[in-house]
Order: structure tokens, then sequence, then C-alpha cells
């Protein structure tokens, strides 16, 4: 049914006509190996963009690179990155930085969706929290300095484009339970406590209002030198379902988009929304400025998260 509704009413926006030449672009996707990621990559390449593939699996990142290869002409460069090991991170930060001195756009695309409760990071956090925030978060902070040139050596803002979800909507009750963020017998209850259905949504809702929290944090904090945005990409087929129930997937498989229309909104944040348009927003497709939900305005809660965050990556 997505699949009709594209075609029947495409975007105005497109990414093959609109998004203007790249050469010199320095960009990383993070996730870009499959989905909404593999396909942003393939926007980016089409456009002659230098293209850091950031990834957790060596071999499912080459046969991306080799893919993408065939479909635009141009190669992407991995780089091996875990999200879910903080170690990985500052790895991954820092080949990066070994290798470039400025980064003009960071997509912070990657993530897991409704994984089981009982899966964590190697840092014992919960693996979706862990993973979508945590994990960009600290990436993106090690990535500052080449973010601050980039603005030094073209006067124009870097932009950090921050792949959220409508899904923040289930985050539970003011929005953030932070018992629920890290492995032990507290987390265990409210896990319990919550249902093995409901559980898994309601940590999934907060890492997604959690990723909505962390953009708005680095719209603020270094606005002198960059805008950042978070977006809902759309109701979009990919392997994030593959941990959804069968009922849930069969459902998902006549009403969901195309993984090429995931990338759209993105886009078009990176590309062709103004700096001023676009930072400290919420994204909505096919391209447009829309409304999160009202605890994402709690700004009490967003120093907390970001406090929170900040604990749990000090010393690595």
């Amino acid at each position: 049914m997505g699949t009709v509704l594209a075609r029947i009413a495409p975007p105005s926006f497109r990414p093959e006509r609109d998004i203007p030449d790249l050469t010199g672009k320095v960009i990383i996707v993070t996730g870009g190996n499959a989905g909404i990621g593999y396909e942003t990559c393939k926007q980016l390449l089409l456009k002659n963009a230098k293209v850091y593939l950031a990834a957790r699996s060596a071999e499912k990142a080459a046969a991306a690179i080799k893919r993408l290869e065939a479909e635009t002409k141009n190669t992407a460069i991995f780089l091996k990155l875990d999200l879910a090991d903080l170690p990985s991170v500052r790895k991954a930060a820092q080949e990066f930085l070994g290798q470039e001195s400025r980064l003009d756009i960071l997509f912070n695309n990657g993530g897991v969706m409704i994984s089981p409760p009982d899966q964590l990071t190697a840092q014992n956090h919960d693996l979706q929290f862990g993973t979508n925030v945590i994990g960009h978060f600290f990436f993106t902070d090690l990535l500052i300095p080449a973010l601050t040139k980039s603005y030094e050596e073209t006067q124009v803002p870097a932009r950090i484009i921050n792949t959220s979800s409508s899904g923040h909507a289930f985050a539970p009750g003011n929005g953030m339970d932070f018992v629920s963020l890290k492995g032990g017998t507290e987390r265990d209850a409210w896990v319990k406590k919550k249902g093995s259905f409901s559980a898994p949504w309601a940590l999934y809702g907060e890492s997604k209002i959690g990723n909505i929290y962390i953009s708005n944090y680095f719209a603020k904090k270094y606005s002198n030198v960059l805008v950042s945005c978070a977006l809902h990409p759309g109701g979009i087929k990919t392997e994030l379902q593959r941990h959804a129930s069968g009922w849930i997937q069969v459902i998902g498989n006549a009403l969901l988009y195309p993984a090429p229309l995931g990338a759209y909104t993105q886009l078009w944040g990176a590309f062709i929304a103004t700096p001023a348009q676009m930072t400290g927003q919420y994204l909505v497709p096919w391209g447009k400025i829309g409304k999160a939900d009202n605890r994402v305005s709690n700004t009490k809660l967003e120093e907390e998260v970001v406090a929170y965050i900040k604990e749990q990556i000090k010393g690595f």
C-alpha cells in the first residue's frame, strides 16, 4: 500500500533533481549499510560527495559499498563503528579525524528498534538507548572539532541530522524512566511490570525522544558553528522491523513505504532547508517542519538526559 501511495502522490522533493552537486563535501552516515542509511549514501554518492559509511559489520559494509559502487559509479569509505560499545565509538571518531580535518554533514542515522529488553550494550545500557542515543551523542561530541573546522573553512554551518521517529510518542510518563536505561534488578522489575509487548516499545520511545533531546542540545550549545535537527523519516519498511512480532510485520509489509523514501526527509534537512529553517526543529515527511510530542519542550528533562549521558560516557 505504501508503495502504491508513493506512486499515486509522489513527494514534491526529489533528491536526484533537487540536491546540488556535492563535490568536496565530507559526510558521515551511521548505519549506512542498510535501509534508510543505504539510500542516503546512494543519493550522496550520486552527487559526488565523499561519503564515510559507518557500520558495525565489515562484511555487510563491504557488500553495501560494492552495491553502491555499481549503482552510483562512486565508492564510499568504510568506517568501523559499533554504537553499542563506547571504546569502538571513540576509535571510529579517532580514525576519521586521522584522515579528515573537517566534517560537513553528520547523519546520525543508525539504530535499533524494539529489540528484546534483555539485550544490553557492552557497557550494560539498554541496547536501544545505548545505541540510538548514548553512542550517537558520544560520536558527535568527539567529532565537534571536525564540524567546527567545516564552518571555519566554509563559513557555512556544519549540519547534524538525527534520525528520530514518530515513535518517540511511545516514551512512558514524562518521557524518560531513568531506571530503565541500564541493566540491573531495578530495570528487570521495570521491564517485568511493563510486560513483554509494551517494554520494547517504551524503550524505543525513550531512545527516539532522546534523539530529539540531543539534537536540540547540539543545536543550542554549538549554534555558532553548526545546525542540528531531528526527524521522523516516515513509516518505512527496513530491517529495523526484524524484532517485531509476525502480525506487525504482516501489517507493515502492506502499509509501510519503500526504503528510498525514508531518506528523503533527512536529505531535505541536509541540503534544501536553510540553516535557520531546520536547526532545533523536528522534520516530517517528505521534507517539512513538523511538531514533536509536547514532552520534547521539557527543557529540564532535556538537561537531565544530557547530564545522564555525559555521566555514562565519562572515562571512555
